[in-house]
């Protein structure tokens, strides 16, 4: 091996990261949670990341890649623009991420439609876990960051309970879908695919990554992603410094956020309008019901609610261990 790869192997080892192949698969497969999480509508992989405990770990591993990465980059010091980021940790999330987007997506959506009460009854459970995880967290839990608990719930049941708006289709409007939507991978409780539904671009940008190589659509997708990362490097900066300023006042929020996208994960709903979207029927709006009756449904939802919630309760007791990363 040259003295140039030892180098950048060497700067790739120093940054924060899995210390040994045990916490790789530890990672992988928090990763892997998340982008179960990612695929499913109404869930965020942000909420996964907070009850597996790496929620602030992937907030500084973002905002790694600052500009100082850059001048490194362009300056081609690679191996200290490789020693400055968070390349490790974030391979081996993005690693367990992409491997549940390309391996379930198809399975979660079948799920999601042929077992629909029994999908959200699991993800009702580990949501509503993950506010007793998070919601731990506050200190003080005095009025004060009560009241911020009220006033993210608030705000996160206005918002899952939003009808999606017509919008228009201009590149600059693209641009700050891109930074909108991609919020939702690190603010828990929040889809970033509700957010493009909401904002009247989730046709509009599927569409456009079915055919990517058509130049329009390519450039679309171009503005789409440019907008994604001004919005998570601007985001994830603002995120890490009210964690650090306001810590308790800032998971209050969030805290109050999960309890409020409790609304879009109940497992009993009765759609009221429904818009086709690319040959598929999609809900615009609905309400949660009560259940139909005590029957074996019923006790196969309670179960997997009760599935969800111990399974959460479990992954952040082995966070909390040695292995947490």
């Amino acid at each position: 091996m040259s003295d140039t790869k030892m180098t950048l192997t060497k700067a790739f080892m120093a940054g924060p990261g899995p210390r040994d192949m045990r916490e790789a698969v530890l990672l992988w497969g928090k990763g892997l949670c998340m982008g179960v999480a990612d695929i499913i509508p109404g869930v965020s992989g942000g909420t996964i990341a907070f009850i597996t405990g790496i929620y602030t770990q992937l907030v500084d591993a973002i905002r790694s890649f600052d500009f100082a990465f850059v001048r490194r980059v362009v300056t081609l010091d690679f191996s200290g623009a490789l020693a400055s980021v968070h390349l490790r940790f974030l391979a081996c999330l993005l690693c367990g991420i992409l491997t549940a987007v390309v391996g379930m997506a198809r399975l979660m959506n079948h799920m999601l439609h042929v077992h629909p009460i029994e999908i959200w009854s699991l993800f009702f459970g580990l949501i509503a876990a993950s506010v007793y995880v998070v919601g731990r967290e506050i200190r003080p839990l005095g009025p004060a960051n009560l009241g911020l608990v009220a006033l993210g719930t608030a705000g996160s049941y206005a918002l899952v309970g939003m009808i999606p708006v017509s919008t228009p289709e201009t590149l600059p409007f693209i641009f700050l879908c891109g930074a909108i939507a991609i919020c939702a991978m690190i603010l828990p409780g929040i889809s970033g695919a509700f957010l493009l539904l909401m904002l009247g671009k989730y046709e509009y940008v599927t569409r456009t990554l079915r055919n990517p190589f058509v130049l329009d659509n390519f450039l679309v997708i171009v503005v789409f992603a440019g907008g994604a990362a001004a919005g998570i490097i601007v985001f994830s900066r603002v995120l890490h410094y009210l964690l650090y300023r306001w810590h308790a006042a800032t998971v209050s929020v969030l805290t109050g956020f999960m309890i409020g996208a409790l609304r879009k994960v109940w497992p009993w709903k009765e759609a009221l309008e429904t818009s086709v979207i690319g040959g598929k029927v999609h809900v615009l709006r609905e309400q949660n019901i009560l259940p139909g009756g005590v029957d074996a449904e019923l006790f196969l939802a309670i179960g997997l609610a009760l599935a969800g919630a111990m399974a959460v309760l479990l992954l952040d007791r082995v966070s909390r261990g040695n292995m947490r990363v």
